[in-house]
């Protein structure tokens, strides 16, 4: 019966490279206080005897934890899971968390929480006292509750603010909201439409504010009235139903209407042809998120992407960075968000004619 392998410890490096747990443990974290040749000699051992760092052995050094804690909204992420209807933020912000974790030597552990209990401080000292985390990644709407950031400062854990502008003594991101609803503005105003509706998100997402503020400097520079073209919603399919009732109820109804999260856009096409509209020959519609569901809807949507990857590997970056004592950027940092162009926007049906008269004549 063939015996099986004894798994590599920091032990057998310490033992090879003739040299303490520590020494091995700081060469791990690649803490500045090791000599170069010391450096060279353990990790000689490393790579001769093919060992894998555990989180065990990089804690050894006592400073870090090397774990990254990621907080999620409860009720919102089970709502979204049990639909089962292609929402894909969890799965954006995992792999981008854990891919620039993986890059420094950390792991990402993800949590729920419930921003709206009164128990979220209780509930997130129960985390860090369990993980011990090197710092926490917060996702809207935690990002600007004083309950999560006030408790952070107290504990000195560095902390990322995704969706937020900060003042809370975070590490703030956001994904330019405000000008993402002006290109999706100016997209449609350039294709000749001058009736665009806006249906906003959450009132409890500052980034609901944001894109509606968006739409709404793009419409009054180009000199065309918003009264009354606004809806609220709260992102999902049914409150995107009632919202796009609303705005196709008006007379004259809008030919154009963007809607702050896929499901709102997918709601919006929907009571479209429950009125016997075309979309997007007498409606055109863009989104927010750029979900999976926005390639399978019938037209495909043009949709604004969020980078959220991009937002969360870049928070990650800035936490290591905070751990490490190096300067960090001032005032929020944006990832751009950018406009991808399908098939559930074109010029208004009058616009369409006039194209058509125009090339008939030429």
């Amino acid at each position: 019966m063939a015996r099986r392998r004894q798994a590599v410890t920091i032990k057998h490096v310490a033992a090879d490279a003739g040299v303490s747990l520590q020494t091995v443990s700081r060469v791990i974290n690649r803490e500045i206080n090791v000599r170069p040749e010391m450096k060279k000699r353990v990790q000689a051992s490393i790579d001769k005897l093919g060992y894998v760092p555990s989180i065990a052995a990089q804690r050894m050094s006592g400073s870090h934890s090397y774990l990254i804690l990621a907080l999620n909204d409860r009720e919102r992420t089970i709502a979204d899971w049990r639909a089962r209807e292609g929402t894909d933020w969890v799965d954006q912000m995992l792999m981008g968390g854990m891919l620039e974790c993986a890059k420094h030597g950390y792991r990402l552990i993800f949590e729920l929480v419930d921003t709206h209990s009164d128990h979220v401080e209780r509930e997130l000292q129960g985390c860090i006292a369990a993980l011990q985390p090197d710092g926490v990644i917060l996702t809207p709407p935690h990002s600007d509750n004083p309950q999560i950031t006030e408790l952070l400062l107290r504990e000195k854990i560095p902390f990322a603010q995704i969706g937020s502008t900060g003042g809370s003594g975070g590490i703030a991101l956001i994904m330019g909201d405000e000008g993402a609803a002006r290109t999706a503005t100016r997209h449609l105003l350039d294709l000749g439409h001058q009736r665009i509706g806006f249906i906003k998100g959450a009132a409890d997402y500052k980034l609901s504010e944001w894109r509606a503020a968006g739409w709404e400097a793009e419409m009054q520079e180009a000199d065309l009235p918003v009264d009354g073209l606004c809806a609220q919603g709260d992102f999902t399919y049914d409150s995107g139903l009632v919202a796009a009732r609303q705005l196709l109820a008006l007379d004259p109804r809008p030919t154009a209407i963007i809607a702050s999260s896929d499901h709102m856009t997918k709601a919006t096409v929907d009571v479209a042809r429950e009125l016997g509209l075309e979309v997007p020959q007498d409606l055109s519609v863009i989104s927010f998120d750029n979900t999976p569901m926005t390639l399978f809807t019938s037209p495909a949507l043009t949709a604004i992407d969020q980078p959220i990857a991009e937002t969360t590997a870049l928070a990650v970056e800035l936490i290591v960075a905070a751990q490490r004592g190096q300067d960090l950027p001032e005032g929020p940092t944006t990832v751009a968000a950018k406009l991808i162009e399908r098939d559930s926007t074109a010029p208004p049906r009058e616009r369409q004619g006039t194209r058509r008269a125009v090339a008939a004549n030429q």
